[in-house]
């Protein structure tokens, strides 16, 4: 390692992988800093994709991450391949990047249902899929959107806003798995009565025609529309890992420092799975930074400033939004109620023995901030006064 500090290489040019070069810099990191991505404008800062960008062209230019003023290499190839024991990474163009230290945030892709060749699968990941989304629904009379989670939700929100007919398919009610059956009831009637159409099925779909023109229900209905998007969920890109003990199914899997069994590599953000009692891949941007901020000071020897999970969502549903810090999902009514939940202008709190209330504001507006007060002041409460 130089007297300036180690070599450190960041793959990806996600959330996570440009928030982690900041924090090394902010951190007081003199040396060496790459960051490697795969996308030749740049990755996108993913979350207005589906919540401004399907709106109009003028999100198109708001979407990049803040990487002035850094002095870092930045490397606009994809990685294909690694080798640890020579701390050498391989990129697409034959270059071999050298490392010290090496972060590996390359995000997830979205999960396809497409047959093999089968054309016209509309997803929603990067800058371009959200472009082409849009000019479909420029001029579409109907939509079709497999899977109701975050994702699903706010596509449907988008159609809704701009007037096109959706319907949403899903095996469980909008939202039910992130944030459970209250919540999701609540958001449910808000979606219908702004026009979007759910419908909940008891097994797989498939989609029909070459193009894409339709889903196959499980019952044997097909449905037609304009434009089919799938928002069934994602998987780790790992792939360019093969031949090393880092992939795994579920991402690459890393301890509370966000380390991974290999010395000398870290992962953060969508790839990477906690082996912690909070455990598993959370593919939120609050998650995804919280790693970020961990592995930078691990990557450091410092000691980090927070733990590598954070509790705070956020979404909206048909012009209603949903803020959330606490664990998830929540099971049964609130414990309190500030507010009317059926206009969209509340205050829910759910306690929780010997932890932090789950505080949601569901479509009322409040900081993160506040949310993150009450939810601490309600772990203090639990806690018994000494005798």
């Amino acid at each position: 390692m130089s007297q300036a500090g180690p070599r450190v290489v960041v793959v990806g040019e996600s959330v996570a992988g440009a928030t982690t070069v900041r924090r090394l810099r902010a951190l007081g990191h003199t040396g060496p800093l790459t960051l490697v991505g795969a996308e030749p404008g740049g990755g996108p800062n993913r979350p207005p994709l589906s919540k401004h960008v399907l709106d109009g062209a003028q999100h198109d230019d708001t979407l990049g991450h803040a990487l002035d003023g850094l002095d870092i290499e930045l490397v606009r190839v994809a990685a294909t391949g690694l080798d640890p024991a020579a701390r050498t990474l391989c990129l697409a163009d034959g270059r071999a990047l050298a490392y010290d230290a090496l972060v590996l945030a390359t995000g997830a892709e979205p999960r396809r249902l497409a047959g093999p060749g089968q054309r016209g699968e509309l997803v929603l990941r990067t800058l371009p899929d959200a472009q082409a989304l849009r000019a479909r629904l420029d001029t579409a009379r109907s939509a079709l959107v497999v899977g109701s989670g975050v994702l699903g939700m706010e596509v449907a929100s988008a159609c809704a806003r701009r007037g096109v007919p959706v319907t949403v398919v899903d095996r469980q009610p909008p939202l039910e798995r992130v944030l459970g059956g209250y919540l999701s009831g609540l958001l449910t009637a808000r979606a219908e009565a702004a026009g979007i159409e759910v419908l909940v099925v008891d097994g797989d779909v498939a989609l029909v025609g070459d193009p894409v023109s339709g889903l196959r229900l499980p019952d044997g209905t097909v449905l037609s529309a304009d434009v089919v998007v799938t928002c069934a969920g994602d998987t780790p890109c790992t792939n360019w890992l093969a031949g090393t003990e880092l992939a795994g199914p579920h991402g690459v899997h890393v301890d509370e420092q966000c380390r991974t069994a290999v010395p000398g590599i870290w992962a953060v953000g969508d790839v990477a799975c906690l082996d912690t009692p909070c455990s598993g891949r959370t593919p939120f941007w609050s998650q995804a930074v919280a790693m970020a901020g961990v592995a930078a000071a691990s990557v450091l020897g410092l000691p980090p400033s927070g733990p590598p999970t954070d509790d705070y969502f956020w979404t909206s549903v048909a012009g209603t939004s949903v803020k959330a810090v606490g664990p998830l999902p929540v099971h049964g009514p609130p414990d309190d109620v500030e507010g009317d939940p059926d206009t969209g202008n509340a205050l829910l709190t759910w306690r929780h023995d010997g932890g932090p209330d789950t505080v949601v504001a569901h479509g009322r507006p409040i900081t993160a901030g506040r949310l993150r007060a009450r939810s601490r002041a309600g772990a203090r409460s639990s806690v018994p006064a000494p005798a």
